[in-house]
C-alpha cells in the first residue's frame, strides 16, 4: 500500500527499500518503522513510500507495555517517598536500605525507556508536588547523568540524590509550602532552609557526602546569586549541577498551587537561555538534545486552538518545530504567532 509519509504511523513496515529522489539507500525492505524512522524519511525528502497492508488487530506495541510499567514503577516510588517523608519528619533521618530497595528496580527499568517525555507526561499530576517533583528530579537527574557518560554507579547516585533532593521541605511549615500566594521574605527565607535541612536529614541518614550536597546546593547557581551559599561555578559539585537543570525543569513544568505549569518546550528555551551564566552549559546541552527528539510524534494544542502533530525538529530553530494541523504544514519558525500550548502522549 503506498502512502505518503505524513500519514505514516509508528509500527507500519515497508513493503520494499526505500530510496531518496537522490537514489539515496534509506531504509530496507521490512523496516518497521517509528518515529526516528519517519522523521529520517522527512528530512531526506522522501514523499511516498510502500508499507504492508494494516493488520485490523495489531498486537500489542512493546512501547505500551513499557510505559504501563514505567506507571507502576512510578506509582510504588511515590508512595515509598513519601514513607521516607514521613519518617524524615519524625526522627530527622531515614533508612537507607528502603530508599535502595524502592529506587534500584525502578531506575534501572529507565534504562529501557528512551521517550523520556512520554515519562515526564505519565507524571504529569496535580496531585502530591513534593513527592512527584522528587520522582521527576531523580528519574531525570539518573536520564541526564547516563547521556554525559558516567558510570552505572554514577548514574544511580546521582538519580538517588535527585530523587531525595527535597527531603529536607519535611521540616518547612506546610502553610508555606502550600500558600497560594506569593511568599513574604521572611518566609521565603524558611523555604531556603530545606537546603540545609535536606544536607543535615541525609547526613544523619547515609555515609554519602555526595548525595547530602546536591540536597544542600541545588538552587546555587554559577553567577553566585543561589543559596544557600552563593556558591559560584566552580564551587558546586557536578552532581548539583546536574540536579539543578533536573529540579528547575520539573518545578517550572509541573502544576502547583501558586503557579501553572509551562508547556515542556518553552520551558527547554527558558532552560537553555539559564545556561549562560546560571546552570552549568553540559548537562543543559545534553537535556535538550536528548529530549528533543521525543516531541517527534507527539499531539499537541496550539494556541489558535487547532491540535496538530509534530512532525520533525526545525534545524534552524529547535524549539519551534515542524506541525501537521487539518493537512497543513506549520513551520512554527516561520508562524512565529502560533505556539504549542500543550503536549498530549497520545
Amino acid at each position: 500500500m503506498r502512502v505518503h509519509v505524513t500519514d505514516l504511523k509508528p509500527g507500519d513496515s515497508l513493503r520494499m527499500d526505500t530510496f531518496s529522489s537522490k537514489g539515496l539507500h534509506v531504509l530496507p525492505k521490512g523496516t518497521q518503522l517509528q518515529i526516528e524512522e519517519i522523521s529520517k524519511l522527512m528530512q531526506l525528502g522522501v514523499d511516498y513510500v510502500d508499507i504492508e497492508s494494516i493488520q485490523e488487530n495489531p498486537a500489542p506495541s512493546i512501547r505500551s507495555s513499557v510505559i504501563e510499567a514505567a506507571s507502576s514503577n512510578f506509582d510504588s516510588m511515590i508512595d515509598g517517598f513519601e514513607s521516607v517523608y514521613m519518617e524524615a519528619l519524625t526522627k530527622g533521618s531515614f533508612n537507607q536500605t528502603v530508599v535502595d530497595d524502592i529506587l534500584q528496580p525502578s531506575l534501572k527499568s529507565l534504562d529501557k525507556h528512551k521517550d523520556v517525555v512520554s515519562l515526564l507526561l505519565l507524571l504529569d499530576r496535580e496531585d502530591n508536588y513534593t513527592y512527584n517533583h522528587s520522582l521527576q528530579v531523580g528519574m531525570l537527574s539518573y536520564y541526564i547523568a547516563t547521556w554525559l557518560g558516567y558510570s552505572k554507579k554514577e548514574c544511580y547516585e546521582i538519580g538517588r540524590a535527585g530523587y531525595l533532593i527535597d527531603i529536607g521541605k519535611c521540616r518547612i511549615s506546610p502553610d508555606i509550602l502550600n500558600k497560594p500566594g506569593k511568599l513574604t521574605a521572611a518566609e521565603f527565607d524558611e523555604v531556603k532552609l530545606h537546603t540545609i535541612y535536606g544536607y543535615e536529614i541525609i547526613r544523619n541518614s547515609m555515609d554519602d557526602p555526595s548525595t547530602a550536597l546536591v540536597a544542600l546546593q541545588h538552587h546555587e547557581r554559577e553567577d553566585g546569586t543561589g543559596y544557600p551559599h552563593q556558591l559560584t561555578k566552580d564551587d558546586i559539585h557536578p552532581y548539583s549541577q546536574i540536579a539543578a537543570v533536573a529540579d528547575i525543569y520539573s518545578a517550572m513544568t509541573s502544576h502547583r498551587i501558586y503557579q501553572s505549569k509551562q508547556e515542556l518546550i518553552s520551558v527547554l528555551r527558558e532552560i537553555n537561555t539559564l545556561s549562560f551564566g546560571k546552570l552549568n552549559g553540559k548537562p543543559v546541552q545534553a537535556f535538550i538534545q536528548h529530549l528533543m527528539p521525543n516531541f517527534i510524534g507527539k499531539h499537541v494544542l496550539l494556541n489558535t486552538g487547532d491540535m496538530g502533530v509534530i512532525i520533525m525538529n526545525n534545524p534552524l530553530d529547535v524549539f519551534r518545530p515542524l506541525v501537521q494541523s487539518g493537512g497543513k504544514f506549520l513551520d512554527l519558525s516561520r508562524e512565529r504567532k502560533i505556539t504549542v500550548v500543550e503536549i498530549y502522549m497520545e
